[in-house]
């Protein structure tokens, strides 16, 4: 079957596992706007985050992050998290927003064009401060995603994303909350800005990408690794050596929904039901049962976030 043949709605409901399941990273605002997918819930627009939410208690996942990583998606997550009691919240200024906010305009290395909205137009450090004033909710418990990406970031956009980075990591500490990283391209560089700030107590890799050594070393300052969809793809032989690198109990999962949809439905819409694919896929590489997996990361999201 050649790529246009693939199907393209959403992918059948995974066999549950039989434990509880925590979806540690997911963006059910942008889940909700995915509209064309041929979507099997006979709704107008695509499923809404209610039936995402029911969904996904029928495989087995009882509680999602929810993640929320520029303006509009921050305010968006605090009514989603007052609205469903199976999410709590993570919200940040994503590191490739924090550019947009301080005014850069320059091509990106991936050769992106900046794409400014009206949100943008609000200062990086007022967008900085709304974000710190939503954190306040109790029921938003993680600072994130926050971090580098240099793939889609110039020497301009990398020297704000660092300010941006430092100022979130604060934050997350004189908050007392959790912190998520997006690090695309730029290992070395956030490891040397968490060592040199001091990260926070809980500190979490959202869709860990490192090799095996880096996973080492993330493990032995007490930081979290969590797992997504490309753990299952076959030519990811490195990032299964990093899961293998690190103890279980430092360890999550996440789908990225609607992102990074693991096999066999890669290049289909993510959401939080699909997670016992990426468990099953991370148990297979680990060479223990599934649940035990499942019984793991849900335990180690509750002691970084908190009861639900």
């Amino acid at each position: 079957m050649g790529r246009r043949d693939r199907p393209r709605g959403w992918p059948p409901t995974p066999e549950p596992l039989g434990v509880d399941l925590i979806d540690n990273h997911a963006h059910l605002d942008h889940v909700d706007r995915v509209e064309d997918a041929g979507d099997s819930w006979d709704t107008e627009n695509g499923p809404t985050t209610a039936q995402h939410l029911a969904r996904a208690r029928e495989a087995g996942v009882t509680a999602v992050v929810q993640i929320g990583c520029d303006l509009p998606a921050a305010h968006q997550t605090v009514e989603l998290v007052d609205a469903h009691p199976e999410l709590l919240g993570g919200i940040a200024i994503h590191p490739n927003e924090a550019p947009l906010h301080a005014g850069v305009r320059e091509v990106a290395p991936d050769g992106l064009e900046p794409d400014p909205r009206e949100h943008h137009a609000t200062s990086l450090d007022d967008a900085i401060a709304q974000i710190a004033e939503l954190a306040q909710h109790p029921r938003i418990r993680c600072i994130g995603e926050t971090g580098l990406d240099f793939f889609r970031g110039g020497e301009q956009a990398r020297e704000v994303q660092r300010a941006s980075f430092r100022a979130h990591v604060a934050l997350a500490k004189e908050l007392g909350l959790a912190l998520q990283i997006h690090d695309r391209d730029a290992h070395r560089d956030v490891i040397e800005l968490l060592d040199a700030d001091g990260a926070p107590e809980r500190t979490v890799f959202h869709c860990f990408s490192g090799d095996a050594e880096m996973a080492r070393l993330c493990a032995d300052r007490g930081w979290y690794l969590s797992f997504a969809g490309p753990v299952s793809f076959k030519a990811n032989d490195e990032l299964r050596a990093a899961l293998r690198a690190v103890p279980l109990g430092q360890v999550m999962v996440e789908t990225d929904a609607p992102f990074l949809t693991p096999l066999p439905h890669r290049g289909r819409p993510n959401a939080p039901y699909l997670l016992p694919l990426t468990v099953r896929s991370m148990a297979d590489t680990l060479g223990v049962d599934p649940a035990d997996v499942g019984r793991a990361t849900a335990q180690t999201a509750r002691e970084v976030y908190g009861p639900w």
